[in-house]
């Protein structure tokens, strides 16, 4: 699965990350000083836990920007695969330099962004038997927004926003600066006709009044579970129901089986721990 994976911004990430790695001059001191530079290995990515997998088409990029495009990755799992400890990833052969000046970066990546995607499937299946579906925010780490909400993807999760640009979100203080729900999804409704609109809303007499001035996604923070019933009651088929707030694993059936279409989940990118994945040379 590397559909939806933007290339480009993966490619300006791996490089932005080997620099900040290699210094200037770029150079592996270590690697430079113990392994000559013809010498040639195969190196294996292994899984050091159970967890699902994402990030290898970027791990590649990462072995072709260090061996000048000269390593072969041999790709043995699918993207959004379930693992189990000890199972082979990928196998790269390349100059050895090479391998062990790429891993740390490669790594980095891949075990973050698997981290993330075994986070959103335990969301996603938590979810199995409601309508709902799990929605990341954008909550993610600065400068790796493409690639963590592409691994909630491999995840089973669905992407909300990109960014501030894509879908207008009316929420608490532009409430307030334009005097109430009404007049601010009218105002955005007149200066972006074309941009999704979502509002946020905390009571159902909003949730009402959202709907009113023509909102059909709404947001209901913090919300509990009954209060969340009495929205879904009020709405009906007028608008799209997305929960956050307080949201966890232990609570998420809950949540789900009110009837809301979504739970936005800011942890899936935010709180994530990685998957440990581990780079081993084959012994020569």
């Amino acid at each position: 699965m590397t559909t939806g994976l933007n290339l480009a911004e993966a490619e300006r990430v791996v490089y932005t990350a080997l620099a900040e790695d290699l210094g200037d001059p770029p150079r592996d001191v270590t690697s430079e000083a113990t392994i000559p530079g013809g010498q040639v290995d195969t190196a294996e990515l292994v899984a050091r836990a159970p967890g699902v997998v994402a990030g290898l088409p970027v791990a590649a990029q990462v072995f072709a920007a260090t061996s000048g495009g000269t390593a072969t990755f041999d790709q043995r799992i699918a993207e959004g695969a379930r693992v189990a400890r000890g199972d082979v990833l990928a196998v790269v052969t390349g100059p050895t330099r090479s391998l062990l000046t790429a891993e740390r970066t490669a790594l980095n990546l891949l075990c973050r962004m698997s981290g993330v995607a075994t986070h959103t499937r335990r969301w996603a299946d938590a979810l199995a038997d409601t309508k709902a579906t799990v929605l990341d925010t954008r909550k993610t780490t600065p400068g790796l927004r493409e690639l963590e909400k592409y691994a909630v993807r491999v995840g089973g999760g669905t992407n909300k926003r990109m960014g501030l640009y894509d879908v207008a979100m009316i929420k608490d203080n532009h409430k307030l600066a334009a005097g109430s729900i009404t007049a601010a999804y009218r105002l955005v409704r007149a200066t972006f006709p074309d941009v999704a609109v979502q509002v946020e809303i905390t009571t159902v007499a909003e949730a009402r009044e959202a709907v009113e001035a023509d909102a059909s996604f709404l947001l209901c923070d913090n919300m509990t579970p009954d209060q969340l019933r009495e929205v879904v009651a009020a709405v009906g088929d007028r608008a799209e129901l997305e929960a956050t707030g307080n949201l966890t694993l232990e609570t998420v059936e809950a949540y789900g089986a009110t009837g809301v279409d979504y739970l936005s989940v800011g942890a899936l990118t935010h709180s994530s721990p990685i998957l440990d994945i581990a780079m081993d040379l084959r012994p020569r």
